[in-house]
C-alpha cells in the first residue's frame, strides 16, 4: 500500500484488507504497557522481524516500507479505500488500531471490523464461531465492496 501511495497508484487497487496486520514497531516498546496477548508474544514477532522480515532491521527500523504505520499523513491519504480485519485478543490489535484511526481520519478506512472473542489464530480454524463470523465478514465484504 505504501508503494502505490507513493506512486500514486492506489487506484490500481479497488480495496486493501489487511489482515491481523503487522504495521508498527509496537511490539519492540516497553511490555510493561502492553496487553497480556502482546506481551506474551513481543519477543518472538521480535525476532520475525529481524531475521525473516528486514534485510537489515535497524537501517529500515523507521521505514514505512517495512512498518506500513509510519507513512505520514500525506502518504495516508493516498492509500487505497481500506477495510482493516482484527481479532480482539490479537497480539496486533493496538498498532491495528492505531493505524485504523489514521486512515479514518486520512478518509481512506471503510471498516475496521474487530472479531470479538477471537485470538490470532482462531479466525482461521474451521469449526469454531471465530471462524465462521471472519468468513462471513469477507463474505460481505465482497458482496459490498467488491462485487457492487
Amino acid at each position: 500500500m505504501v508503494l502505490l501511495a507513493e506512486n500514486n497508484e492506489s487506484d490500481l487497487v479497488k480495496l486493501a484488507i489487511p489482515c491481523i496486520p503487522m504495521v508498527d514497531d509496537y511490539l519492540f516498546s516497553d511490555p510493561l504497557a502492553m496487553t497480556v496477548e502482546e506481551r506474551n508474544s513481543h519477543m518472538g514477532m521480535r525476532k520475525v522481524w529481524r531475521d525473516l522480515i528486514a534485510a537489515d532491521y535497524e537501517e529500515q527500523k523507521t521505514s514505512p516500507y517495512l512498518f506500513p504505520g509510519k507513512a505520514s499523513e500525506e502518504l495516508l491519504e493516498k492509500f487505497p479505500p481500506t477495510i482493516i480485519m482484527e481479532a480482539e485478543f490479537d497480539m496486533f490489535i493496538t498498532e491495528a488500531s492505531r493505524l485504523a484511526n489514521r486512515l479514518r481520519r486520512a478518509g481512506r478506512l471503510l471498516e475496521f471490523f474487530v472479531n470479538p472473542g477471537a485470538t490470532h489464530v482462531s479466525n482461521f480454524i474451521p469449526g469454531l464461531k471465530g471462524n465462521k463470523v471472519w468468513i462471513d465478514t469477507l463474505k460481505t465484504i465482497a458482496k459490498e465492496y467488491i462485487h457492487s
